[in-house]
Parts: structure tokens; sequence; C-alpha cells
């Protein structure tokens, strides 16, 4: 972990909550360089990066300027209240041919997105995928972070923020991570059919992980219990001691 003090803070904090973003930037370097400059008027405490590695930008009780206009439980401007984690990734991608480009230009393969619907927005669209490690390590932070502040809960930029952002965006698995911190039970299980005709339910999320049993065949019931950007882990709706991970493109929402 690095420390790179922004120019962009002011004010004491006593945070009330924890915030998660998408910087939407061509790499952690390149939104950290930004959010250290005066001119950017915004900042964060926190950047993920796609590795994993973490870089603070200023002391958890000192305000940032993540939250912008912004409201939640009664409280407005949560700059006031809240703890700010900015996760490098270019968030909504425009297909142009074979593959995804960010606003910024760069073009990403189709094995760095995924298709889905915000749940603020009517239509579907390419986002860039998080990384394992990112998801992995935003968890951890997010564990720590609300263990020693006793945070109530924890938010994504969109949800303080709703009519302006759609960060952190759906392909970060927000409502497991909340619930895997706070102990809380997700509000209602989901539940999916498999769409392909063989599909293999594995120990771990990857195709290096080995089957745990026989290839669900199309139409098979299964129950989320976590959601990754590419891989979810499930269990089988008819037999509950089965469960394992599979593709997120094989799989359809019932």
């Amino acid at each position: 972990m690095s420390f790179v003090e922004t120019p962009n803070k002011g004010g004491d904090l006593a945070p009330r909550y924890l915030v998660f973003h998408y910087t939407a930037g061509k790499s952690a370097q390149s939104s950290i360089d930004w959010l250290t400059n005066p001119e950017a008027k915004a900042s964060a405490h926190l950047i993920l990066a796609r590795d994993g590695s973490i870089c603070q930008l200023a002391p958890f009780n000192v305000k940032t300027w993540h939250a912008g206009v912004s409201n939640w439980e009664g409280l407005s401007g949560l700059n006031s209240y809240s703890i700010g984690i900015e996760m490098d990734n270019a968030g909504p991608l425009k297909k142009v041919g074979d593959q995804y480009q960010a606003w910024f230009g760069t073009l990403y393969a189709e094995d760095q997105v995924i298709y889905a619907k915000h749940r603020l927005d009517e239509e579907p669209r390419w986002w860039q995928a998080y990384t394992e490690v990112q998801i992995q390590r935003a968890l951890e932070l997010a564990q720590l972070l609300v263990r020693h502040y006793g945070l109530k809960d924890v938010v994504g930029h969109e949800d303080i923020a709703p009519d302006r952002k759609r960060d952190p965006g759906p392909a970060f698995p927000l409502e497991h991570v909340r619930a895997m911190v706070l102990g809380r039970s997700e509000e209602e299980e989901e539940h999916y059919e498999v769409t392909a005709s063989s599909l293999n339910i594995r120990s771990g999320p990857g195709v290096e992980f080995p089957a745990v049993a026989e290839p669900l065949k199309k139409g098979t019931a299964v129950v989320l219990l976590e959601k990754r950007d590419r891989w979810s882990k499930v269990e089988l709706a008819e037999n509950g001691d089965i469960e394992g991970w599979v593709h997120n493109k094989f799989l359809e929402k019932v």
C-alpha cells in the first residue's frame, strides 16, 4: 500500500458510510495523477488498482471530494459522512467490431467485459469487468474499514446520487459485499437456469478448477450464492448439497 497525498481535501471527517466508485479512467496511475491534481477538484481516500494494489490519498478522518451532490438516509453531501474508494475500471463501453471501447478510446477484448443491465437503466450495456483480486481486495477493505470505524452501511455512488451516477455498476457485486461485510442476508434469493447444453460446475471461479459434480444440463435450476464479474457460485435448487462455480455467460435469470 502506498500513500500519495491529495490537495483536494479539507475538514474533519467522522465517517458513517463507505462509498464505492469506479474511476472511469485509463489506469490506476492516471487516476492517482488526476485526483492529486488541484485542477480536478475531486479526490477519494483510496484507489484500488486492477492488480489489487492500493494507494491512499488522504487520512480517513479528513474529508475528500468523491460524492458530490448526494443524499443517503436523510443526509445531504456525503463527502462529510463517508470514506470513498475508487476502483480502477473503465465503466460502460461501446462495442466496436469484435472489441469494446471506453470513452477515452482504449479497446478491450471480450474476456474483459460483461453485458448487463444496471438497475437504474432500462437497457443493458457493455461494462468493463473487475478482476477477481480487485473484488476480493474491495471486500477485505470494506471489512476492515467497517469494523474499525463502526460504519453503518456500504453503498455505491449510484445509491447516493442515482440521478447522476452509475458506479460501481453491475459488474461489481455490491450487494454481496454489503451482505458479507454487514452480516446481513441478501434481500432475496436469485434463481437462474442453465442455458448451455452441458455446463461444468467447478470448485472455484475459473477453468483451472476441477469439476465438483456431473455437468449441469440445459434448464437446470440453480440459486445464486455469490456473483463475480464472470463467474457465479451457485447451488442446485433441487439438491442444495451440490454447489460450485459456473460461468455467468451460461446462466439466465428466471
